[in-house]
């Protein structure tokens, strides 16, 4: 895959030092992923070759991929030299364009095709619809997977529209202004929200867009690589179908911390055309169940699993309990009655409870299991003097006497 080299007409798992694939095909034979090979005939479309859209086209080229649609209308600057892709010499250029010439000195065997028009225009809405739904590795055969890379909302809302429209799976990216934080986010119509389900919060503060979320006004080429590595891992698991897909994943490089989470599609999205995508996913689901999609069985496994972690931790709980001599009782809706056992008969006026708070207080008799303080209620802290009587001790002990009282049952 060095410049100049030959394209390999087919990718071979053979070790050999002029085999280009060999540590990439020994993913497949170490069980990784089934069919390797198979990535040839995948295309994805990455709009934005800044950053973090360079990066993942490089990262994706030296893995073999069939196809990448390569969409940016910008030139290249001696300011994006700090961004690991473009070199000085390519200067005026547009992005894709040199893009194009550095992919193809990388791979020859992947096909690499400019768009250098803005995306956001109507008049240019046809033409990206088409390279979506015929731009495939076979002709006249849609994509497979559309990675955003862009630094404005205006192009956001564009490729969701189209993706929604044309039922393309998409996945999100970001880099925060100061370029200490980023994200990612998948984005399966009708299944995951909809850039417009769940769009960052600023988008409703009404900040002017250069000062959004998003968009880079620094540059850090660590905080661009990262983000761009989780694009094109993510990108890889969903193409060749190994591993979980992260659904969001969040970058804070100041804490080297990754939030990762679940969505779900909002059910009153603003979108129409998100709206009937759900509606579409769901009546699959009521008929297929967990073959509706690999995403909706593993959200049922996790499900599944969760609830066997909670009963493995409530029995650990009573097991503890009983081990410690302490019984947890189910009182009511909202209460826990809790007795102290101590081997002797209990008392029977051992404890006392409400919806708000436990009350434990002595029983007074030969069982007495020697607590004297009770924990008062709000409904205590509301009662007149003479009924307080009820929820809290009130014999005067001095410190002294209740300690006596603590030690002698120990």
């Amino acid at each position: 895959m060095s410049s100049g080299s030959p394209p390999v007409p087919r990718i071979s798992a053979e070790v050999r030092d002029d085999n280009p694939y060999s540590r990439l095909m020994a993913l497949q034979g170490m069980g990784i992923v089934e069919n390797y090979a198979s990535i040839r005939d995948k295309a994805v479309a990455i709009v934005g070759a800044g950053g973090v859209g360079s990066v993942v086209a490089e990262m994706l080229t030296r893995c073999g991929i069939g196809k990448i649609l390569l969409f940016d209308y910008d030139t290249v600057e001696l300011a994006n030299m700090n961004r690991l892709f473009y070199r000085p010499e390519q200067q005026g250029l547009t992005k894709v364009q040199a893009a194009k010439s550095t992919l193809e000195s990388i791979n020859p065997d992947t096909v690499i095709e400019p768009h250098a028009y803005n995306i956001t225009l109507p008049e240019n809405w046809q033409r990206f619809s088409d390279a979506l739904t015929k731009g495939g590795v076979d002709p006249n055969s849609p994509i497979d997977l559309l990675l955003c890379c862009v630094d404005n909302f205006q192009a956001r809302l564009t490729i969701n529209l189209a993706c929604l429209t044309y039922d393309v799976p998409w996945i999100e990216s970001g880099v925060s202004e100061n370029a200490v934080s980023g994200h990612i986010q998948l984005l399966l119509p009708g299944i995951t929200p909809c850039y417009e389900c769940c769009p960052p919060l600023v988008v409703a503060t009404g900040l002017p867009e250069a000062k959004r979320e998003g968009v880079c006004a620094a540059s850090l080429p660590t905080t661009m690589g990262i983000i761009a590595g989780f694009v094109a891992q993510n990108a890889l698991k969903y193409l060749l179908q190994f591993g979980e897909v992260s659904e969001y994943v969040g970058y804070d490089a100041m804490r080297d911390f990754f939030p990762r989470v679940e969505l779900k599609a909002n059910p009153e999205c603003r979108n129409a055309v998100c709206g009937e995508r759900q509606a579409a996913y769901a009546a699959k689901v009521l008929m297929m169940g967990e073959a509706a999609h690999p995403l909706y069985a593993r959200r049922e496994a996790r499900a599944d699993r969760a609830q066997k972690e909670l009963q493995a931790a409530q029995a650990r709980a009573k097991a503890c309990a009983a081990e410690w001599g302490i019984t947890v009782e189910a009182e009511g809706k909202d209460s826990l009655a809790v007795q102290a056992r101590t081997g002797r008969s209990p008392s029977p006026a051992g404890a006392a409870s409400n919806n708000n708070t436990t009350v434990l207080r002595s029983g007074g008799g030969e069982g007495d299991c020697g607590l004297e303080y009770a924990y008062a209620s709000q409904e205590a802290e509301r009662a007149s003097p003479e009924d307080k009587s009820k929820y809290v001790n009130t014999s005067g002990a001095s410190m002294e006497e209740l300690m006596a009282r603590m030690k002698a049952i120990q």
